[in-house]
């Protein structure tokens, strides 16, 4: 069976791949594209979250059609010696309004959901029932997936949205509440405030290993929840197993997924912030990319978004090194203390941190004094190499 031919297949309804569909859809809307889903929805079930200053050029405008939430008046973090409110404007977006907007703002034909994919080439994608879908571009946007190109640590978690009985009290989100328990890693709980009743809570973990129990996590957010006085419905839930990279070779991780002249994006292309996981910034720069270049043949589009992925992993080189010493020099329950130094520093360091804008006087400041890890340790973490980013061989309780 043979599909309409088309301009460009976006293979992943992510975050990655919904944002090149709408930005082409924007910049070009003469193209035909389509974006293929395997599961029910576009975005599935997160929520991603970032700060004003961590978009590029043109990035408000590309999210403008999102429904997000924000705080112009800044955020707060807790450590156990110390408690800070930082400015900075930050904002949040659910998927279920980052595909209410695709819906509507993309062509009807142009989405296919619940749609599994067989195959990838550089002309075209198979679809499950055996149709063919040709496209003069194709761009792979599945996500990342456990290699052992790569080395590092995880970041796993539970969030929760909830409706209180009773208001909550805050004005503002809690980016990193460290004053709960450590366990089995640098432990947080990020707290935002969507409405006066509702609030979403999310119990974090920067841990040596992908393992997600949801019994524990789950008992966690009821306890902490109920430490603030919350009460109330839970409205929805979600988990993640997010990648910390530390170190790899970029060269293979790409080589072990690609495919001749099929474009990759997302954080299948690498394109993450190696320490935080963050992934809305890049994916929003790449969007953007796209379009610009959406004119371009499919090996050509390829060729461009690889230049930008090694470009982006020369330039995430700082943060790996900072992702070493967090997971080879501080012991589990310690880690907590690189955070809480760093977030004594100056907000502008901090900003340019996340958005991986670091400039070396930056960089120079994060790594000058007294370091919160033994000097022997951060040595060590330096010089022996880290465990690869690969699942356990046994099942989790998922």
């Amino acid at each position: 069976m043979t599909g309409q031919t088309c301009d460009m297949a976006i293979v992943g309804g992510g975050l990655a791949g919904g944002l090149i569909a709408l930005a082409v859809t924007q910049a070009r809307p003469d193209l035909s594209l389509r974006l293929i889903e395997a599961g029910a929805q576009l975005g599935g079930n997160h929520r991603w979250s970032w700060f004003a200053s961590d978009l590029p050029a043109g990035g408000e405008a590309l999210l403008a059609p999102f429904r997000t939430t924000e705080w112009d008046a800044g955020y707060d973090v807790r450590f156990p010696k110390h408690s800070r409110h930082l400015s900075s404007r930050y904002c949040s977006l659910a998927s279920e309004d980052f595909a209410a907007v695709l819906t509507c703002d993309l062509p009807a034909e142009a989405i296919l959901t619940e749609t599994e994919v067989t195959k990838l080439d550089a002309s075209g994608v198979t679809l499950g029932d055996g149709t063919r879908i040709e496209a003069r571009a194709v761009i792979d946007c599945r996500g990342f997936a456990p290699t052992a190109t790569l080395s590092g640590g995880w970041q796993v978690f539970m969030g929760r949205q909830m409706r209180l009985a009773r208001p909550h009290g805050l004005t503002a989100p809690v980016i990193m509440d460290a004053t709960v328990a450590q366990l089995g890693g640098y432990r947080f709980v990020y707290v935002l405030p969507l409405s006066a009743h509702e609030v979403f809570i999310e119990d974090t973990y920067y841990q040596d290993s992908p393992a997600l129990d949801h019994a524990a996590l789950s008992a966690r957010l009821d306890d902490y929840a109920l430490a603030q006085g919350w009460e109330g419905q839970v409205l929805s839930s979600e988990t993640g197993v997010l990648p910390v990279i530390t170190g790899g070779d970029f060269a293979a991780f790409r080589a072990e997924r690609q495919i001749a002249g099929v474009a990759m994006a997302g954080a299948r292309g690498g394109f993450v912030h190696p320490l935080t996981s963050y992934t809305l910034p890049f994916a929003v720069a790449t969007a953007l990319a796209v379009a610009a270049d959406a004119q371009l043949p499919g090996d050509q589009l390829a060729a461009r978004l690889e230049a930008r992925a090694q470009e982006h992993w020369r330039a995430m080189g700082f943060y790996r090194l900072l992702g070493r010493m967090l997971f080879g020099a501080a012991r589990p329950e310690e880690r907590y203390r690189v955070f809480e130094r760093f977030y004594r520093l100056s907000e502008t360091l901090i900003e340019r941190f996340y958005a991986g804008r670091s400039t070396l006087a930056d960089r120079a400041r994060v790594l000058a004094g007294k370091p919160p890890v033994p000097i022997s340790r951060a040595i060590a973490a330096l010089t022996r190499p880290a465990p690869p980013l690969l699942a356990p061989e046994h099942k989790d309780d998922q």
